[in-house]
């Protein structure tokens, strides 16, 4: 549901004009523009840095970050068949560019700050024919590559004081580059946009202006705007058939300039930076991503925008559905809470709470208000209709409040600190019932039974307790060397499951605390979200190891494995009905899965 919104230029129209192609996390998304169908080019071992299709459409390629001293991939993908055609490597630490000839004969690649040299890739033979380092010696690195539109021959790269045009020699495999002169202009270059007819092209500066420069005898012809330049930078740039500009800002403008004299003619204005402007056909409907993971669609005529695609650019910390229903859930990260609607993937509501971050949700019983508990040690309740503030209870606990839920008159909250503390909620009145004390570290998960007698807490601590919530006292306690993240009564709630930082999935009986059966959850990292079926049959578990896993619950053993995340699961949930399984990580994705 989600666009790596700091991936510069990472949001393409395909040349069919059906199809967006955009990063997230290790995978490329490919997205129908009508029906909203997904379809995912799997294959990077790391984050995605830069995407690029060819002008045919048949191919596209990618390139990715990895680290220090190591080989940064580019791979090719077929894209009418969606699969890897081949692996590129030679870069280290990161592929900052990639760009295809005109048609399609060669991709020219560039490398990162650590690796900083130009290849130039044969697209047929699927393999390099040469590079050179991109900048001389005296100038900054070369950041940004465009080539050109008509001849195969011919790119341009350009960065921190450096705009070089290129020649391929395929006879003698060698490229030969000539600097661009821009006179007294001293500027560092973050985009590139090549003219139709390959006369000129037009460089976007971190200062907020635009250069023009000659392709024919590589000279700087004028630049713009003189006066008002673009706060935050000029970040993106796309050139219209009727020679205006489009320009994309660090400040979140989206302006339409003339193409002699750079005025403003009509702007717009979007939250985050702009990152990426796409054209779809033949520049009727514009696209913009931004840095908020939030994708516009722009009328070109009209010059207004409407949001297509957004989600959470922070980590999601946690994921409920209502009581009952699977159209809907809930998700919160920092800045606030986001409810979606699960057949359509769009947003619903989104209540904003800025700078602060929220590290639990869950629907009261009843389904009138949402509870969520906050790093400012408040515990906050909303109308899930229109995002209203019902209450909050300041002070709830002092190192934040980790975990809460709710059974409609009393909510059980966890705190930072290790209290698990039960509040009575009346019609206007929010009062501490009871403390129950006994963690010593934060409190990572409460569940309560269904008949509201007895309630279990996992703490960071290596203890999980089984409370009694008549008397207010610990009944059982489960020690295991262990961080316990989660934890999940069974639904007949004689036994309740565990996970945590040991990778095991620990069973263990409600009566008397003694541990039933362990199982290794994980090949790697720790376990950090669990939920079981209605039924009891199946769970489903997820974590560091970035595989969300389907679980027989008397046999204990995996029975279907979903790759997808690029960031570490921090919680997933199956809905009402077992139809899907909705999974957050920690870069910000929500992954819905069939149910198998």
């Amino acid at each position: 549901l989600s666009l790596s919104g700091h991936v510069p230029c990472g949001l393409i129209c395909h040349p069919d004009k059906e199809h967006v192609l955009y990063p997230l996390g290790c995978t490329v998304v490919i997205q129908e523009l009508g029906s909203k169908k997904q379809s995912f080019l799997h294959g990077h071992t790391n984050n995605v840095s830069c995407v690029v299709v060819s002008r045919s459409g048949a191919y596209v390629a990618s390139g990715q970050d990895t680290f220090f001293g190591f080989k940064a991939d580019i791979i090719l993908w077929d894209f009418p068949r969606q699969e890897l055609l081949s692996r590129l490597s030679l870069h280290k630490g990161t592929v900052q560019g990639l760009a295809f000839s005109p048609n399609s004969l060669y991709l020219v690649s560039l490398g990162g700050p650590d690796d900083g040299s130009v290849v130039v890739w044969s697209v047929e033979k699927r393999e390099a024919i040469c590079g050179s380092p991109a900048s001389a010696r005296r100038s900054g690195r070369a950041a940004v590559l465009v080539c050109s539109s008509s001849r195969d021959e011919m790119f341009v790269t350009a960065g921190d004081d450096t705009i070089r045009e290129w020649e391929l020699d395929v006879a003698n495999r060698k490229i030969h580059p000539t600097e661009c002169q821009t006179g007294q202009v001293k500027r560092v270059i973050t985009c590139l946009k090549m003219a139709d007819d390959d006369n000129y092209f037009y460089a976007g500066t971190s200062s907020g202006d635009v250069l023009k420069v000659n392709t024919r005898n590589k000279l700087m012809t004028n630049y713009g705007p003189l006066k008002e330049k673009f706060a935050s930078g000029v970040t993106a740039l796309l050139l219209l058939r009727t020679g205006d500009l489009v320009v994309g800002t660090g400040g979140g403008i989206v302006a339409l300039c003339k193409g002699s004299n750079y005025k403003v003619l009509k702007k717009i204005q979007v939250p985050g930076a702009v990152t990426s402007l796409a054209c779809r056909g033949e520049g009727a409907q514009l696209f913009a991503g931004t840095n908020d993971c939030q994708i516009y669609s722009i009328d070109c005529a009209a010059f207004r925008e409407e949001l297509v695609a957004a989600c959470h650019n922070d980590a999601v910390h946690d994921v409920v559905f209502p009581p009952g229903t699977s159209d809907l859930f809930a998700t919160c990260s920092k800045h606030g809470i986001r409810v979606w609607h699960t057949p359509e993937h769009r947003e619903l509501l989104r209540i904003a709470v800025p700078n602060l971050t929220c590290y639990a949700i869950d629907f009261m019983r009843d389904g009138r208000s949402i509870i969520s508990a906050w790093d400012d040690g408040r515990i906050r309740a909303f109308l899930p209709e229109s995002g209203r503030l019902l209450y909050q209870i300041d002070h709830a606990h002092s190192l934040g409040v980790t975990a809460s839920t709710g059974d409609g008159r009393r909510l059980l909250s966890g705190g930072g600190e290790g209290q698990v503390r039960l509040w009575e909620i009346g019609e206007r009145t929010q009062k501490l019932g009871e403390i129950l004390k006994e963690h010593v570290s934060a409190v990572s998960c409460i569940k309560i039974k269904k008949n509201d007698l007895e309630c279990v807490t996992a703490s960071l601590d290596g203890t999980c307790i089984i409370w009694d919530l008549v008397r207010f006292v610990r009944r059982q306690m489960i020690l295991a060397n262990t961080c316990f993240k989660c934890v999940c009564y069974h639904p007949e709630e004689y036994q309740i499951i565990t996970g945590g930082t040991d990778r095991q999935i620990g069973y263990w009986e409600v009566f008397d605390g003694s541990a039933i059966r362990e199982v290794e959850g994980s090949a790697s990292g720790s376990i950090n979200g669990l939920d079981i079926t209605a039924d009891g049959a199946y769970f489903v578990t997820g974590g560091d190891d970035r595989l969300v896993k389907v679980w027989g619950y008397s046999e204990g053993a995996a029975t279907h494995v979903g790759v997808g995340h690029s960031g570490n699961i921090t919680r997933l949930k199956i809905c009402p009905g077992n139809k899907y399984i909705v999974s957050v990580s920690a870069d910000g994705a929500i992954l819905l899965w069939k149910y198998p």
